[in-house]
């Protein structure tokens, strides 16, 4: 029975299976190269992989929503911490006003900080304490953007 035994196939030098009767086949294998999906009338099948290429293409789609959908939540918190700092700054300021405009806007400065904001503007009006903001933040990495928001506090005038 020479070499090949049972199950496991040789080469032989005139290209055959060397599977000696068993299992796979006689004479010379006829190999296409890939394992590739064949038409009835035995051409490729040019559909083989179009499911990988849609699901890879939706998974991207979901990235890009999800991604954007981050971005403008980003914008609203951003805008929402801009105004709470904004208005906290000018209470802060206007229970301050009566020492003075430089111990009022110092106040607000203070609190407009420690809201993680920066003051880029404070007018005293009479006892009105006028208080913008700018909070800075990143939506998506490589792109900073700024939210300003302006807030008022003073007396109740009926």
């Amino acid at each position: 029975m020479g070499r090949g035994h049972g199950r496991f196939r040789s080469r032989r030098p005139d290209g055959g299976s060397g599977s000696h009767g068993v299992g796979l086949g006689h004479g010379r294998s006829r190999s296409r190269g890939p394992d590739l999906a064949r038409n009835r009338d035995g051409r490729a099948d040019p559909q083989r992989g179009g499911a990988t290429v849609l699901l890879l293409a939706l998974g991207l789609v979901f990235v890009l929503v999800g991604t954007f959908g981050a971005a403008v939540a980003a914008t609203g918190m951003a805008a929402q911490r801009a105004a709470v700092a904004a208005d906290l700054g000018a209470l802060a300021g206007a229970a301050r006003v009566l020492d003075g405009d430089p111990t009022a806007c110092a106040s607000a400065a203070d609190i407009v900080q420690y809201n993680a904001g920066r003051m880029v503007g404070c007018v005293v009006d009479g006892l009105d304490v006028l208080v913008t903001v700018e909070v800075t933040f990143t939506p998506i990495p490589g792109l900073t953007r700024v939210a300003a928001s302006t807030a008022r506090a003073g007396p109740v005038r009926g």
